[in-house]
């Protein structure tokens, strides 16, 4: 398959889906999910023993697509909470070993995409964060699940009350980034921890990431499953739309 914003390329058993939205820093829409979806779904039928994913033109995905968001129903808000779950679940399902090359912007959904991979590793210039609280609505993928395993209860609870933006420092001493390097290095760095994961034995790799996934199945489900109902449940409040009426119009936002 082709796709107009993802790009799905191949160096030996590795697969790299690359986000390529560069006017828009990479902010995700319906099209762009779709086709990450689509890409990881092929990958995985063709056997990859090493998935990545990235951005175009030093953003990773600096988001989700505001201008769109702004004016949906909870109905359509429920409907596209459904579609970034769906692609972050696939990730963090595939068969084989996931990174996230974090070279730049990771905000809100992208956040949350890198949440949902194995490993992150990023350039020394990413910021990465959980910006929606200034939105007027909460995270929608499941970074409310995922965040906290990850980086603790308190630090997870500062970056999604106070949207804060940690840089990549910051960021691999919370334990959010396994590893920060040169932003002229991270292709390299990224493709050595691809190719010796992909040489690892396959069925074993799959069954490892199996058994470690499965300590989140329970509460994890039903945490997703509460995230997705509460986050399309604020959109339409007062807050929700001047939180993206704000950031569209590039100003402060009035909140309630």
């Amino acid at each position: 398959m082709s796709w107009d914003t993802v790009r799905l390329e191949w160096d030996g058993d590795v697969a790299t889906i690359t986000v390529d939205r560069p006017d828009a820093l990479n902010a995700l829409n319906i099209e762009t999910l779709e086709a990450m979806g689509e890409a990881i779904e092929e990958a995985a039928a063709a056997d990859a023993r090493t998935l990545v994913l990235t951005g175009a033109d030093n953003a990773f995905i600096a988001g989700a697509d505001i201008k769109y968001m702004r004016d949906l129903s909870p109905e359509a808000a429920q409907e596209w909470g459904e579609l970034g779950h769906d692609v972050a679940d696939a990730l963090e399902a595939f068969p084989a070993p996931t990174i996230a090359a974090v070279n730049g912007y990771a905000f809100g959904g992208g956040c949350e995409m890198a949440l949902a991979c194995d490993l992150r590793v990023a350039g020394e210039s990413a910021l990465i964060g959980n910006t929606e609280i200034d939105l007027g609505i909460i995270p929608g993928w499941g970074a409310t699940q995922r965040l906290p395993r990850l980086v603790g209860d308190e630090t997870a609870r500062r970056m999604i009350f106070l949207g804060e933006r940690l840089d990549a420092d910051s960021a691999a001493e919370a334990g959010l980034f396994g590893e920060v390097v040169p932003d002229d290095n991270l292709d390299d760095v990224v493709s050595e921890l691809a190719d010796r994961l992909a040489a690892k034995p396959a069925f074993a790799m799959r069954t490892a990431k199996q058994a470690i996934n499965q300590r989140h199945e329970g509460p994890q489900g039903s945490g997703l499953a509460y995230e997705k109902r509460a986050f399309a449940s604020l959109f339409g409040t007062h807050d929700q739309r001047e939180g993206m009426a704000a950031f569209v119009e590039d100003r402060d936002p009035e909140f309630e």
